[in-house]
């Protein structure tokens, strides 16, 4: 695998990116945090990537730099093959229900800048046979719920974009990963109740990992939530409403 990945440097993203490095895999690490994209770049070389392991600027808030982005993944790489996206914003609820300009920030990132990117590579991928996305969204967006409605909203439409675009890219070769995690343990829900059934970033990564070999359209990390989330999604609207969580 040639991989450009997005998120790399920390929770989810890093412990994946350490598991393909340790299996030999080509990286290009994209991201907006120059010394944290370098560390992690001599990390992934030290635990056995091929080769150097280049890094490049993007933000994912910024989508007029994702071209420049994806040139420089695909001449590093040789012409990238699987673009992984781990990385997204969450904040508390209160902070986003009261902050109009930090929540616009969680909508741009996850869904619209998200969005764009994986559009870009999906059409760059396309024109040269094919190729693999592997894209972070959430449980959050199976079920809106009043604890996280708002950052659900921006995992629920990313999660109906990577259907639609599984659909779409289908017959040009090009496969779509929609991964959702549940409650797992990392910087970005660090101080949050931690729930039942919460993981770790490593066994989560090789769940992912597994589903990434396999091909598989979706994939609930740890995998316990997929049927969490099937009770929740049967629930009557009326007991939601009830329901504080």
């Amino acid at each position: 695998m040639r991989v450009a990945f997005v998120g790399a440097t920390r929770g989810m993203g890093r412990a994946l990116a350490r598991l393909l490095a340790e299996r030999g895999e080509a990286l290009c690490l994209l991201g907006r945090n120059a010394p944290d994209l370098e560390a992690s770049a001599r990390d992934l070389e030290a635990r056995g990537a091929r080769g150097p392991v280049p890094t490049a600027a993007l933000d994912l808030a910024r989508p007029e730099g994702f071209e420049a982005a994806l040139a420089a993944a695909d001449e590093a790489l040789g012409g990238f093959d699987t673009l992984v996206v781990t990385g997204g914003l969450a904040d508390r609820p209160e902070v986003l229900q009261g902050n109009m300009g930090r929540l616009h920030e969680v909508l741009h990132v996850n869904f619209t800048g998200t969005v764009v990117l994986c559009q870009m590579a999906a059409e760059r991928l396309a024109a040269r046979g094919g190729g693999r996305l592997c894209v972070f969204s959430s449980v959050a967006g199976d079920r809106p719920r009043r604890s996280n409605y708002l950052y659900g909203a921006s995992k629920a439409g990313l999660s109906a974009f990577l259907e639609g675009l599984s659909h779409a890219y289908a017959e040009r070769g090009v496969s779509v990963v929609c991964v959702k995690p549940g409650f797992v343990k990392t910087g970005l829900t660090e101080g949050l109740p931690v729930p039942p059934f919460a993981g770790e970033p490593e066994p989560v990564a090789r769940t992912v990992l597994r589903a990434l070999d396999a091909g598989r359209r979706v994939v609930y990390a740890p995998p316990v939530w997929r049927w969490i989330m099937l009770v929740i999604r049967s629930l009557p609207h009326a007991l939601m409403r009830r329901i504080r969580f």
